[in-house]
């Protein structure tokens, strides 16, 4: 099978000075939709959807916002093809961001300044970023169809024989229970499509010479577990050991060490991959990152990777537990009966929660097992589609035309998207949200971190390979 031919207006067609002012208009938007706080709790995320509405409606469009929580809201709009292609193709993203406290920032995290050749701000890679890419897409396709004189709300789009979806939701960072999922409950015409493109793939990584392109065609699932630790109320003059704090310290003790790996087929064709094009005694030393002695296979990866991507081949090669709050005490001299630890899990394809609870119970021993409830909270699958697909080689094929020294892979993310929620519905997710970086550039640890910033020529690299993807897909 071969991918769809191309469009009649590919970006190589398009007068640079276009691609100058979507750019502008891209750098726009994102500056503004980091200034509307879209912190989650509470969401707020009618802010931005309203936002997308005044511009999408600028643009001749007909979006649509639901609003089924107080403040939690999503927005949706159709671009309009021949009708002759097949299902459309979906442009996905989320409104809301995680908290940004400022004291360390370099910039105000809701400022949305342009400095420096990036653009600074809660959101800007997580993922305002993508929300304004998919946007300036959406406005060119209006732009071209109202060239042409037709209504880009119901005729077709010139050159379209697809519908293009946009659907930017609520609630990604707390499961997406009052976005993605209410969506495909209550509107799933929103979401409904042969394929989808999301957040997280599509951006550089430097690796021994070579620069890699990670596609996301899978991702974790999640458990937040909280373990209530029982213990006895006392005077803190006299100190007990069954002092719930304590306790709890045993309980972060117990599983701070990692879990056995466990690569699963994507991760191994993906190692195996990077080792093949590295070739040599660097090729060799990659390969090793799978062996099953965890002693080599972690010196494997210290000797290739940065510690960035160390970490983050660590957390996709096994399951993942992290001990992110704990909470005990109400005053100093009091000796508390009773704390909480609670849980970030991450789990790979084929583990169960069932599965990881007992793990938990068994790294915790049968003791002080006896003294804790586990609670499971919130849950979400690993999820996985085929890079075996026309939308999964026409992302590979359109970075190497624009790359030339590109290597596109497939892999898997370490955390979770909205494409738990639209696998419900089977349509097939890839994160790619394409972008060039200066190989010294950290973007993992922009991800929720302090001065989250996108650089302005990233997103300039990033624009036109998106637009091709759409024209082609749906031309």
């Amino acid at each position: 099978m071969t991918a769809a031919p191309a469009g009649p207006r590919p970006s190589s067609a398009l007068d640079p000075a276009a691609w100058d002012r979507a750019h502008d208009e891209l750098v726009g938007s994102l500056g503004a939709l980091i200034r509307l706080r879209t912190v989650n709790p509470p969401g707020d995320e009618i802010l931005a959807a309203d936002y997308l509405a005044g511009v999408l409606a600028d643009a001749g469009l007909r979006p649509e916002v639901e609003e089924p929580f107080p403040g939690r809201a999503s927005i949706a709009c159709r671009l309009r093809g021949d009708g002759t292609g097949g299902e459309p193709l979906l442009l996905l993203s989320h409104l809301d961001v995680v908290p940004a406290p400022p004291q360390l920032w370099t910039h105000d995290p809701f400022g949305g300044d342009v400095a420096d050749g990036y653009v600074w701000g809660r959101g800007a890679v997580d993922m305002k970023g993508m929300v304004a890419m998919e946007v300036a897409i959406v406005r060119m396709l209006a732009a071209e169809a109202r060239e042409a004189g037709r209504d880009p709300a119901s005729d077709p789009v010139p050159g379209l024989r697809r519908d293009v979806l946009f659907a930017s939701t609520a609630d990604e960072e707390a499961g997406g229970w009052q976005g993605a999922a209410w969506v495909v409950e209550q509107r799933p015409e929103w979401l409904r499509a042969a394929g989808a493109l999301n957040e997280c793939g599509g951006v550089s990584v430097e690796l021994g010479g070579r620069r890699f392109y990670p596609i996301q065609v899978a991702e974790k699932g999640f458990v937040v577990y909280r373990i209530t630790v029982h213990g006895t109320w006392g005077h803190g003059s006299m100190p007990r050991p069954d002092n719930a704090a304590v306790r709890a310290a045993a309980v972060v003790t117990a599983l701070a060490e990692p879990e056995p790996a466990r690569p699963t087929p994507v991760m191994e064709r993906f190692v195996d991959s990077v080792a093949d094009e590295l070739g040599g005694p660097t090729g060799d030393l990659a390969r090793r990152i799978l062996d099953p002695d965890p002693r080599r296979a972690d010196d494997a990866l210290e000797r290739v990777c940065d510690p960035t991507m160390a970490r983050a081949a660590r957390a996709l090669l096994r399951d993942t537990i992290s001990p992110d709050v704990i909470a005990a005490g109400v005053k100093y001299n009091v000796i508390p009966g009773v704390a909480e630890v609670e849980l970030d899990c991450r789990t790979v394809p084929g583990t169960t929660e069932a599965e990881l609870r007992a793990r938990i119970v068994e790294r915790l021993g049968g003791e002080l097992a006896g003294h804790c409830d586990i609670e499971a909270v919130n849950v979400g699958p690993a999820v996985e589609t085929s890079s075996d697909s026309d939308l999964y080689r026409l992302l590979a094929a359109t970075l190497v035309e624009h790359d030339p020294e590109a290597v596109p892979l497939p892999v898997m993310a370490p955390f979770a998207t909205d494409a738990k929620h639209t696998a419900k519905l089977g349509v097939p997710t890839f994160g790619f949200s394409p972008l060039r970086l200066d190989p010294a550039e950290r973007f993992l640890d922009r991800f929720h971190g302090v001065d989250e910033r996108v650089s302005l020529e990233a997103l300039r690299f990033g624009l036109p390979i998106l637009y091709d993807v759409v024209r082609r897909y749906c031309g």
